[in-house]
């Protein structure tokens, strides 16, 4: 099962750069206006490597190799000497509620795995874009300063108590990031915690819950490494991967909805989707003033009915799912995916409703998402989009029994909230 490594991570030093001043959210989240204000907040921001700017650096993959070595050079970048864990918790508020949580999870090496395996297994479809992306920059820095967020089962929260200190330790590292989340870091490098997490962990099998193209793309190098080298080498670098682990069975994991924005359709037309609907729903109409605190209100699922809000602008409905219809128009779909709102989206309202194709879909030509209810709104009513169709997250219940089932969902089916901070650590291979 799952085989996890202590090791050496490169981090900040704090006497050189100021933590909040040089952390970033994930590549894969950070806009064009996020990566000019981290290029403002310090020469030394995370951004130059992972997400650096074409008009600045250039050919932006060796610029982040130069940048990496610089800062190495210059003490910016220090390696831990022991080969350690690191215990990782992040304090936050649920978005739009006054809900607050701690996660926590593990920062560890662990041993890549073939998902045929049966020991490392995904959840969503992949993309070739982001992983070539991806690929070029580990092929030219052959580090990874952004962790894969993986989850694990512990009902007994065994690991958290072996790894995280006790009440009023000091972290090691600490920093507010800017929707508030606090990160706090502890290194944890005593032999005998070590090798117990390791035991207990021998024994789990990982989801990914975040990072799916860059798991994917760690597998890619490593098969190209282990191709140059002739063998497969069991300590070398490239066959781990830097990862967080977090107990699925513990507080604090929180997946929020990703709403489904649609534009650009030829002849878009609330009545013939309505028609279209009324065959596989119960159709409820919603008033055209409707803001996203009554439409996510609206959505609020009773007795696990599977519902969706299409918002249209002056004319918008609430879907209530037929089972027994769905299961006639989709005899080729699981139960397990039947009786997830995003396969239901996509299959049903995307495509057989609407007309999108799978291929428009998955290059996202006719469909952007939202993580925000207002945002999505607010697209149809300044008319960048013809409707937005609202959705409840999927329970985490959910994501396990389709991955461990070894299906996939579609892209964007979960957001795990918080997101990782890159830049806590970093995991050079050689």
């Amino acid at each position: 099962m799952a085989s996890l490594f202590p090791f050496r991570a490169l981090r900040y030093d704090p006497d050189r750069a100021r933590l909040a001043d040089v952390v970033t959210q994930p590549y894969d989240k950070i806009t064009p206006a996020m990566q000019e204000r981290y290029y403002a907040a310090s020469p030394y921001n995370l951004v130059r490597l992972e997400l650096g700017k074409r008009e600045t650096e250039g050919d932006v993959y060796p610029a982040a190799a130069r940048h990496l070595a610089d800062w190495r050079k210059a003490g910016i970048l220090r390696q831990d000497e022991r080969p350690s864990f690191y215990a990782y918790s992040q304090r936050f508020r649920v978005p739009g509620s006054e809900q607050h949580f701690e996660r926590r999870g593990v920062i560890a090496a662990v041993k890549l795995e073939d998902y045929d395996r049966g020991v490392i297994f995904r959840h969503e479809q992949t993309l070739s874009g982001p992983k070539a992306d991806r690929l070029n920059l580990l092929r030219a820095t052959r580090t990874s300063f952004g962790q894969l967020f993986m989850l694990y089962s512990d009902p007994a929260q065994a690991v958290e108590r072996l790894l995280f200190p006790a009440s009023g330790q000091q972290p090691e590292a600490e920093v507010t990031d800017e929707y508030g989340v606090v990160h706090r870091l502890w290194v944890v490098n005593d032999p005998k915690a070590i090798a117990q997490a390791q035991a207990l962990m021998a024994e789990k099998q990982l989801i990914i819950a975040d990072g799916h193209h860059r798991y994917e793309t760690a597998l890619t190098y490593r098969n190209e490494r282990r191709a140059a080298a002739g063998s497969a080498g069991e300590n070398a670098g490239y066959e781990r991967a830097m990862m967080t682990l977090v107990n699925v069975d513990a507080e604090g994991l929180v997946v929020l909805p990703t709403h489904r924005v649609v534009h650009g359709l030829a002849m878009f037309d609330p009545e013939q989707l309505l028609r279209g609907a009324k065959r596989y729903f119960d159709v409820e109409p919603l008033p055209a003033e409707l803001d996203a605190a009554a439409a996510m209100k609206a959505l609020a699922p009773a007795d696990g009915e599977m519902r969706f809000l299409a918002f249209c602008g002056q004319r918008n409905f609430l879907f209530r799912a037929r089972p027994e219809a769905l299961a006639a128009l989709l005899p080729d779909v699981s139960p397990r995916q039947r009786a997830l709102d995003v396969v239901v989206l996509h299959r049903v309202l995307l495509q057989k409703v609407l007309g999108i194709s799978e291929a428009a879909i998955r290059e996202q030509r006719n469909l952007a998402y939202v993580r925000e209810a207002g945002e999505a709104i607010a697209r149809v009513r300044e008319g960048r989009a013809d409707a937005a169709f609202l959705m409840n997250p999927v329970r985490i219940e959910q994501m396990r029994e389709v991955a461990l089932a070894g299906e996939v969902m579609p892209q964007k089916s979960t957001d795990f909230y918080p997101k990782l901070l890159s830049g806590l650590a970093g995991y050079a291979m050689e």
